[in-house]
């Protein structure tokens, strides 16, 4: 079976950024479909990838996946990493996957060695967007609640993103973690996202500023580049570190592992390099005794199936990312979604990723641009957006 045509298809979820779906077809007539990590203003140049990269693909044999990972490193890459190569590979690998399990009716996770679970727990995200009042943010969190999750994540730093902050931005994010904390009571998970913000100092004075809450994990504190200082935060916080989303491929985890520079990495299926990957990143976390929570800055259709296919193979998993304000989108490409209950997402049992795609709502919803935004001056850089 040999792969006839590689299509991207960019897609407008209606809410923040745009998708990077890609569709493989075959000679034979099945149909696969994997989802590319994308960022606002960067999308087109993620797709731009995928277009390139697919040419390379056309006219081989589907079932050679890791064969095609290899040469696209090697000959297209010519070793050079980057996020929109990672990106890009990442959702070409999941198609390939998703044609795998078609081709012999069999979910992903069977072709990876088989579950060792059945059901996946998951925290919400993307529910405080915007939010700045510590009572804006309680009243999110019992929403959140309401809705059967028992974990959730979010920022309670002001912005703008700096490395240097003033005392009163920590006196902020302690205001908003206490009043979450009250407001779901000591039962529920509380996972903090510091996005690769902060200098050492600043990071351990807000890690041990909200330790008495009991926060579930203190994610990216520093910026991953720099090992030594996200080792330095790890060894004087209270608080679990996370770090891994902003690393593609195993060379760069091994740095993270080696250098006991984290307690849990969160690895995003979707610009790590595939599922594949994915699981050996999480193989080699696992002889290190560190933990693996997939992260999943993406729809809740391809990508998320992605990482349950993935995520259903590992011991050392404890729980991956569910973007709220993409629930609804979910429902308009895929027939059957992965919807939470009370917290959780039941394996899927149909072949492949498991989704039943409607192509012609992919197709419906096509890029959108969006404007430019405004950034700061030096007149106005210090300042916090509220």
């Amino acid at each position: 079976m040999k792969i006839r045509k590689v299509e991207c298809l960019p897609v407008h979820p209606g809410w923040r950024k745009n998708f990077v779906f890609v569709r493989i077809e075959t000679d034979e007539g099945i149909v696969g479909w994997g989802e590319a990590y994308s960022q606002y203003d960067r999308d087109r140049a993620i797709a731009a990838q995928v277009n390139e990269l697919g040419r390379y693909l056309e006219g081989r044999e589907a079932a050679h996946i890791r064969h095609f990972l290899q040469i696209a490193f090697d000959d297209y890459a010519q070793r050079r990493s980057s996020l929109e190569y990672w990106c890009a590979l990442s959702g070409i690998e999941q198609a390939l996957w998703d044609i795998a399990g078609k081709a012999v009716d069999q979910p992903v996770y069977n072709l990876l060695g088989g579950p060792v679970r059945d059901k996946l727990r998951v925290y919400a995200n993307g529910w405080s967007y915007k939010m700045y009042e510590p009572a804006d943010f309680a009243r999110g969190a019992e929403e959140v609640v309401r809705k059967g999750f028992t974990a959730m994540k979010f920022d309670p730093l002001p912005r703008p993103w700096r490395t240097y902050i003033p005392r009163e931005h920590i006196r902020h994010a302690v205001a908003v973690l206490k009043a979450v904390r009250d407001a779901v009571g000591p039962d529920v998970e509380l996972l903090l996202d510091i996005h690769r913000r902060l200098a050492p100092q600043h990071a351990i004075t807000l890690s041990n500023a909200l330790a008495e809450f009991e926060p579930y994990w203190f994610e990216e504190p520093c910026q991953v580049e720099n090992l030594e200082a996200l080792a330095e935060v790890r060894a004087a916080s209270k608080i679990p570190v996370v770090s891994g989303e902003a690393m593609y491929g195993r060379a760069d985890f091994r740095r993270l592992l080696r250098g006991r520079c984290v307690d849990i990495i969160n690895p995003d299926v979707s610009n790590c390099g595939g599922i594949l990957e994915l699981l050996l990143i999480a193989s080699a976390a696992e002889s290190e005794m560190v933990a693996v929570s997939p992260h999943n800055y993406n729809s809740t259709s391809l990508a998320l199936s992605a990482t349950v296919q993935a995520a259903a193979c590992m011991p050392n998993f404890t729980l991956t990312e569910y973007f709220l304000p993409y629930e609804e989108f979910g429902s308009v490409v895929a027939t059957n979604p992965l919807v939470p209950v009370n917290g959780y997402i039941t394996l899927p049992q149909g072949p492949g990723l498991g989704l039943d795609i409607i192509e012609e709502a992919v197709r419906a919803r096509p890029y959108k641009d969006y404007p430019r935004r405004t950034f700061r001056t030096n007149e106005n850089d210090g300042q916090s957006e509220h």
